[in-house]
């Protein structure tokens, strides 16, 4: 079976959905099925269930791949360092993981020889966009079935009679009211009663992080290290950054921080009610600025948060595979050589403060900042630096500005 036919790799989960694409493939489009499953951190670790699953339904090869440590090490170390925050709000979830997922189904189609990758993104979202766009980029010369964009299954229940019709295993739970993602980074959700900006978000959405109003009633203070730009060490606990990410997401979220609620711009033009939760994240990312803070000069720190911004615009669009996003990775990396020290935060129902950082390294000088004994500024060359500095607008309001029309006019120039 199946040395007659093409092939096709599908990114599988085993849901609804892509196991009825599994089947959609082989009976609609005559292709042998190569289900291939990217574990990045979803709730369930053993994923040998979803390998099975798609076997029994005829695939002729799948993989469940444990891709967290890779995911770890390539892909969030780039986004700490670029401080990747979409619209300067949440950490980057989904559009991290999909370059890495990517690469993976492009590698096995050229291992087993598919001239097809398909997906089970739907037709209006952001995740067609970066899937499509990172396997361009890796080959063009494959193409891409995208089932949801081409089927008449327009409902779960039209999805469950098919699935029945023809044989297909299925989840004999309830729909889930939500539309949920989830990897080492934190969880997205969406749909619902989300669907109505006005609503809040109910309670039961949130399972890493307690309610802040339960939350303990006595702060906690953390301490993390980071060696060039990368967290290193946890309460005095030197730990590889995916344990440090797993235990601090439990500790953060201990607390009831890390849920976001924001109306989001989608890349193909939606604006979407969406809600994240992002204990350890939002926690890394707040602490490594706050490290930045302490050992970039001023206009590095500047220049960086518009990079930052861009890059983290740049993945949210699914252009990880870009020149652009290549040449900003390089400056980002040389910004990281001296971001190394601690950060000390507290914890307190919902809300995650730092309070403390120090490095070897940093710009800060207690002499030059102090107003107390110890100072050695000499502000005897503060009015030389503000003549100077000032002179362009001296210059300008004696020819255009107030300068001129108090002369011409006789009173006050009003700018307000």
């Amino acid at each position: 079976m199946g040395n007659d036919r093409e092939k096709v790799v599908l990114a599988y989960s085993g849901g609804l959905d892509t196991s009825v694409m599994v089947k959609w493939l082989q009976t609609e489009k005559n292709l042998d099925v190569i289900a291939i499953c990217g574990n990045v951190g979803q709730d369930e670790e053993d994923l040998e269930w979803v390998k099975q699953k798609a076997y029994n339904m005829g695939a002729i090869y799948s993989d469940a791949v444990d891709l967290r440590k890779s995911y770890a090490s390539r892909v969030l170390t780039k986004a700490i360092a670029a401080n990747a925050l979409y619209e300067d709000t949440y950490p980057l979830l989904s559009a991290l993981s999909r370059p890495m997922l990517a690469k993976y189904l492009v590698d096995y189609a050229h291992k087993h020889g598919a001239h097809y990758i398909a997906h089970g993104c739907t037709g209006k979202g952001n995740d067609q966009v970066r899937f499509e766009t990172c396997i361009h980029a890796l080959d063009p010369d494959l193409e891409i079935i995208a089932p949801v964009r081409e089927w008449d299954l327009l409902t779960r229940e039209q999805e469950m009679e098919w699935a029945a019709e023809h044989d297909v295993p299925v989840p004999t739970t309830a729909a889930k009211p939500y539309s949920i993602d989830d990897n080492l980074w934190g969880r997205a959700i969406e749909c619902g009663v989300l669907e109505d900006p006005w609503n809040e978000p109910p309670a039961d959405i949130w399972t890493m992080t307690v309610n802040p109003e339960d939350a303990p009633d006595t702060p906690e203070y953390v301490t993390l290290a980071f060696e060039h730009g990368v967290p290193v060490t946890l309460n005095g606990e030197k730990m590889k950054l995916l344990p440090l990410i797993i235990k601090l997401n439990e500790i953060v979220g201990a607390h009831g921080f890390g849920r976001i609620d924001m109306i989001e711009n989608r890349v193909i033009g939606i604006k979407s009610h969406e809600c994240y939760e992002c204990p350890a994240s939002l926690a890394i990312i707040k602490c490594h600025q706050a490290l930045e803070s302490l050992v970039l000069d001023h206009d590095t720190q500047h220049y960086k948060h518009q990079i930052d911004q861009t890059w983290s615009t740049l993945i949210y669009d699914g252009l990880w595979f870009s020149q652009l996003k290549k040449a900003l990775d390089a400056f980002i990396a040389s910004t990281q050589e001296f971001v190394t020290g601690e950060v000390r935060f507290k914890l307190y129902k919902g809300s995650m403060t730092v309070v403390g950082r120090r490095s070897d390294y940093a710009i800060y000088q207690y002499g030059l900042a102090t107003y107390s004994e110890g100072d050695t500024f000499d502000r005897s060359a503060s009015k030389g630096f503000i003549d100077i500095h000032s002179l362009q607008s001296k210059t300008w309001s004696q020819v255009q500005g107030p300068g001129a029309h108090r002369a011409a006019e006789g009173h006050d120039f009003d700018q307000f």
